[in-house]
């Protein structure tokens, strides 16, 4: 089967779509599946000129939106940068974000296509202040989710939670099909150490979303308590500026490093000890599998898919988020019991092997993939292996 793997932009942030589709791609490879994959170069900016149109809603009622027209632009540079670089037909299209989806449907009508939405771009406008709930972007922005659903074949998303916030937007959300993301174990690597002073970590985009002027806040508080600890950040983003003069505010810049982007943050975790993010929200939250991964103990908040990967006080700790008190008494716990930390982080590494596989989610991506597009070779070998089993 020959399937091409529709992303938004090139797979080079860490987490997430990143960190799992290329590997996807190449086990699949490995298998015998052709597999490639597509997105919009950032560079492409301005190109298609092309009308949008939906079947499920009238777009012109939402035209003149500043929001609103950046992502119709988008979708028309999409159809512009697909019909100039796509010369070839492909069995399955699998997309990874609203935009290649719909605008591979829009050219390619004839071929199956499966979407995983990742996450939820309007929840995180909301969230990073950008537009407010109810508004006309949050309207436009879920009115997608049932355009999505009229043009696919299947869809796929990575936790229960968020299946469960899209079904007001939807027709029929239980046929959306829930796979958790997973990991290729190889790329992590745990190693023996002991620090004297406990390391905790935080990898995510700086933007308000996820929540670090709670974890600062909460930090603190632990520094108020007399508990050591060093705290290190990171990744990049807009907020970067105003975190850095919160932690000055705070007394914490000694107690902090900002590091900014790194490309495979991975190799820098095992060193530490904690990794903990109190986001407002996540659809699925990779990175902390992949800290699980890296054998830290984990802390987050009781929200969406976070809650889903942590079983609370087993392989680590949840929270409530907006509560930096709470942040604190957990940051506590593990900072000042070191057995305790240990054996979450065990529990969590556990837990993340057992359940976060790549060889999991290969497993059940072929069984969508079949589904919707049987391989005539795997039926002919199916049926004579049922011949044999007869004779």
């Amino acid at each position: 089967m020959n399937i091409l793997q529709a992303l938004f932009f090139p797979p080079e942030q860490p987490g997430g779509v990143s960190s799992m589709v290329p590997y996807i791609q190449e086990r699949f490879n490995k298998l015998g599946w052709q597999m490639e994959l597509f997105s919009l170069p950032k560079r492409v900016r301005g190109k298609g000129q092309e009308p949008v149109t939906f079947d499920t809603f009238d777009i012109s009622i939402y035209e003149g939106n500043p929001i609103i027209d950046k992502y119709l632009q988008t979708y028309r540079d999409y159809v512009w940068w697909t019909k100039l670089r796509l010369n070839k037909n492909y069995d399955l299209i699998h997309a990874h974000h609203p935009i290649p989806a719909l605008v591979m449907k829009q050219l390619f009508p004839d071929t199956p296509l499966v979407m995983t939405i990742h996450s939820s771009y309007e929840r995180e406008l909301i969230l990073n202040g950008k537009i407010i709930e109810g508004g006309l972007e949050h309207k436009f922005l879920t009115s997608i989710y049932r355009e999505i659903e009229s043009k696919a074949d299947r869809i796929l998303t990575a936790s229960e939670s968020f299946r469960n916030y899209m079904r007001p937007y939807v027709k029929d959300a239980d046929r959306i099909v829930v796979i958790p993301n997973g990991f290729d174990e190889k790329r992590f690597k745990p190693i023996s150490h002991e620090n004297a002073v406990v390391q905790l970590i935080t990898v995510c985009r700086l933007v308000p979303a996820k929540g670090l002027d709670i974890l600062l806040h909460a930090c603190a508080q632990l520094k108020e308590r007399g508990q050591p600890f060093v705290l290190h950040i990171i990744g990049d983003g807009p907020i970067r500026p105003e975190l850095e003069l919160l932690a000055q505010q705070l007394n914490l810049y000694d107690d902090i490093i900002f590091y900014g982007y790194m490309l495979h943050p991975e190799e820098f975790m095992p060193f530490f000890d904690v990794f903990v993010l109190p986001s407002r929200a996540e659809a699925f939250g990779s990175v902390f599998a992949e800290a699980a991964l890296c054998w830290l103990a984990l802390i987050g908040t009781n929200v969406g898919g976070i809650a889903e990967q942590i079983d609370d006080g087993i392989n680590g700790l949840l929270v409530e988020p907006e509560n930096p008190t709470a942040l604190a008494n957990a940051l506590e716990k593990v900072v000042s019991d070191p057995d305790f930390r240990y054996n979450m982080a065990r529990a969590a590494w556990n837990k993340a092997k057992r359940a976060y596989s790549l060889q999991r989610v290969i497993a059940q991506l072929k069984q969508v993939y079949t589904e919707i597009k049987p391989d005539p070779e795997e039926a002919d070998a199916d049926s004579e292996v049922d011949t044999e089993e007869l004779e």
